[in-house]
């Protein structure tokens, strides 16, 4: 079983305080009162509320001003805020909204109508928390699958378009197949004998849609780590070592995943180190290191 929401009630009025207590606390929410906007944002920096209805009216700091010091605070800005007021006019709910509000209630409150926006709210609010936990965890996935697999693993879809690569198996179809483009379809050269590379594949039975693929080099080739020997950083031996394989910057950009203006920087890091001025001299040098 759930535990029950918690409503912060911001109103200096004593009276609207007991009306909503006793209508929220009969609808099984847990209540938390603040009698003024200070008294409310010192009560968030020990309890977070799941809602809170924040009367406009109020001496010292008003309702507009509590939203708007609630909205700039990371922790607090995904809280929705409820105002309340006897005011009645269009200028004041604009205001309200622009504060940070997700909606208004016109005093003199009417319970059910306030207990049916608190539930909205919440429910709203809920939905969102686990449409957000849910893409967070899934781009977390996504990511961890595709840094993490060590093997040289493409999935296809029924077609033969490639809908996902490991960083392994994009380097291996790069160095192996010339005419790889990557999300694409996989190159007509992985098949023929002179490919450098072997390709597994494993079908779930009765399931026709996906293709799980396994790529493995037939004879060990050079890479980036040999490299290192020039003095680069990791990242440096990898984007010298595609410049020794004849790619452009966006080519390498694209392998690599990063931003082209990046790699166009590691570039002038590995001409400084090397001390050459252009990619032949580096791709020379490079190969040289690969060889020995």
């Amino acid at each position: 079983m759930s535990a029950a929401a918690t409503i912060l009630v911001v109103d200096d009025t004593p009276a609207n305080i007991g009306v909503l207590l006793e209508a929220l606390e009969t609808a099984g929410f847990n209540v938390l009162v603040a009698e003024s906007g200070k008294s409310a944002l010192d009560q968030l920096g020990f309890a977070e509320p799941d809602l809170i209805l924040l009367d406009v009216m109020m001496p010292g700091m008003d309702g507009f001003e509590t939203c708007e010091h609630i909205k700039k605070n990371r922790e607090w800005r995904s809280i929705p805020v409820l105002f309340m007021t006897a005011l009645d006019e269009p200028q004041q709910k604009v205001r309200a909204f622009e504060a940070g509000a997700v909606d208004y209630i016109v005093k003199p409150i009417f319970e059910p109508e306030v207990l049916a926006r608190v539930k909205a709210h919440l429910e709203i609010r809920r939905l969102r928390r686990n449409l957000e936990d849910e893409l967070a965890l899934r781009v977390d996935a996504e990511n961890q699958l595709a840094k993490s697999l060590d093997r040289a693993v493409i999935i296809t879809d029924q077609a033969g378009g490639i809908v996902f690569t490991t960083r392994l198996a994009e380097s291996l179809l790069h160095r192996h197949c010339e005419d790889y483009q990557i999300a694409g379809q996989l190159p007509p050269s992985l098949s023929q004998p002179g490919s450098g590379l072997t390709m597994r594949r494993f079908d779930e039975r009765g399931r026709e849609d996906l293709h799980f693929i396994v790529l493995e080099e037939k004879a060990p080739s050079p890479n980036p780590g040999a490299l290192l020997s020039l003095g680069l950083t990791p990242r440096e031996a990898e984007v010298l070592f595609w410049i020794a394989q004849g790619k452009s910057n966006p080519d390498i950009a694209t392998i690599l995943g990063a931003a082209v203006r990046t790699v166009h920087k590691h570039v002038e890091n590995i001409f400084r180190k090397l001390g050459c001025e252009t990619r032949a001299a580096a791709a020379v040098m490079a190969q040289e290191a690969l060889r020995n």
